[in-house]
C-alpha cells in the first residue's frame, strides 16, 4: 500500500471514529433532553385535584326511653335538614414515579387513593324533648355520624367520585401522550401501557 493509500485509510478511520463518536453524543444529548422533559411533565401532574359536590337531605330523629318499669316512654325528636359539600381529592403530588432513562420507560409506581371528604351543615327544626329525655352530645354526634355515612352512601352512587376519576384520567393522557410521541413506553403495575383503554383500566 502506498503512502496516499496508507494515509487515506487512516483519515477514513479518523472519519468514522468521529462519526460514531458524534452519532453516540448526539443520542445521549437527545436522550437526556427527552428525560428531562419527561420529568418537567411529571412535575406539573404533581398536584391537588379536588372535585366538589353539594348534596341536601331531611331526616326525621327520634328516640324512645321506657321508664318507670315501662308504664311511662319519653320521647324526643328532631327534623334534621342537611347541607353539605363533599370532595374528592387526588394528591398527585404523592405520585410516584421512576425514570428508566436507558429503557426509555417512565414507570408509574404509585397512584394515590381517592379521598372522600365530606362536610356536613346540620340544621334542627321541630325540636321535642322530654325532661326525662333531653337531646345530649352524644345524640348529636350520633345524628352527625348517621347523617355522614348516608350522604357517603349517596355520593358512592353518584357521578361525583367518576367525574374525580376523569380528572385524574385526564394528568395520566398527558404523561401517556408525551412518552408515546417521544418514543418511550409507560408502564404501570409491571404492564405497558399501550393505549387509552388499558390506561382507562387504571383505579378502577
Amino acid at each position: 500500500m502506498n503512502k496516499f493509500g496508507f494515509g487515506f485509510l487512516i483519515a477514513l478511520i479518523l472519519f468514522a471514529g468521529f462519526w460514531f463518536f458524534y452519532n453516540g453524543q448526539q443520542e445521549r444529548e437527545e436522550l437526556r433532553a427527552s428525560s428531562e422533559l419527561i420529568q418537567k411533565q411529571v412535575q406539573q401532574v404533581g398536584k391537588l385535584i379536588v372535585t366538589e359536590g353539594y348534596y341536601s337531605k331531611v331526616f326525621t330523629f327520634k328516640n324512645s326511653q321506657n321508664l318507670f318499669l315501662n308504664l311511662w316512654t319519653s320521647d324526643k325528636k328532631a327534623l334534621v335538614i342537611v347541607n353539605a359539600k363533599a370532595t374528592v381529592e387526588y394528591d398527585l403530588r404523592q405520585l410516584e414515579t421512576e425514570i428508566d432513562e436507558p429503557n426509555k420507560t417512565l414507570i408509574l409506581k404509585k397512584i394515590p387513593e381517592p379521598v372522600l371528604n365530606i362536610y356536613p351543615e346540620i340544621e334542627y327544626y321541630d325540636v321535642t324533648q322530654d325532661y326525662f329525655n333531653s337531646f345530649e352530645a352524644k345524640d348529636y354526634n350520633k345524628i352527625k355520624n348517621s347523617v355522614t355515612a348516608q350522604i357517603r352512601t349517596q355520593i358512592e352512587k353518584s357521578d361525583l367520585m367518576e367525574n374525580s376519576r376523569e380528572r385524574l384520567m385526564v394528568e395520566l393522557t398527558n404523561l401517556f401522550v408525551l412518552t408515546k410521541s417521544m418514543g418511550w413506553t409507560l408502564m404501570y403495575q409491571g404492564e405497558i401501557i399501550e393505549d387509552r383503554e388499558q390506561l382507562e383500566l387504571i383505579k378502577r
